[in-house]
């Protein structure tokens, strides 16, 4: 009789991680399908093919499977943010970039099944991690408003991300030219206001 072969604590770690990304990944299809509603453990076990017993080894409950989900997202978007910024020069096109990105990540269907699960009652560690993300997201656009030496650039992005949330309301799949339309109007507000 041949010796078991051992695990190695690598590939336990990396069966872990994959396992762990493939049900955040389906739990944010669940959501992004069926709504909030449709995001339970019972769900996410259909959907992966996993008892209940092993899903509990992730999650105990599903307020911390829809925290895990939403700070899952969050890190990515900033790091998207951040990418577009840096590749643009000067100050207007590195705003238009910003404007442009998180338009797009906006518009993403999965943006609003993270926002429609990050509105649930999450422990308050999880609402401050997501409240810590969330400034994340702006970091990239309080860094050009500073660069520019415009007054008090923390409120300043929190105003235009304001703005960007509403011109993701006004733009729409299919009808580029009305999109761009939107985006120009949205740049021209930003960076002359409404007077100028």
């Amino acid at each position: 009789m041949g010796a078991v072969p051992r695990i190695s604590a690598d590939t336990v770690a990396e069966h872990r991680a994959n396992r762990l990304r493939a049900l955040l990944d389906a739990g944010r299809d669940l959501v992004t399908e069926g709504g909030p509603e449709a995001l339970t453990l019972a769900a996410l076990a259909r959907r992966v093919g996993l008892s209940r017993p092993s899903l509990y080894e992730y999650f105990r409950s599903r307020e911390e499977l829809v925290a895990a989900i939403v700070t899952d997202e969050l890190p990515e978007w900033a790091r998207h943010l951040d990418r577009a910024v840096a590749a643009a020069d000067g100050v207007p096109a590195k705003i238009e970039a910003y404007l442009r990105t998180e338009l797009e990540i906006i518009t993403d269907g999965s943006h609003g099944a993270v926002v429609a699960l990050s509105a649930h009652a999450l422990p308050d560690s999880s609402r401050e991690q997501i409240r810590a993300e969330h400034e994340r997201l702006l970091a990239p656009l309080v860094g050009v408003l500073r660069e520019a030496g415009v007054d008090r650039p923390e409120l300043r992005a929190l105003l235009v991300h304001g703005m960007v949330e509403a011109a993701s309301r006004a733009v729409a799949p299919g009808r580029e030219e009305h999109n761009e339309a939107v985006i120009a109007a949205l740049l021209a507000q930003v960076l002359h206001g409404v007077l100028v």
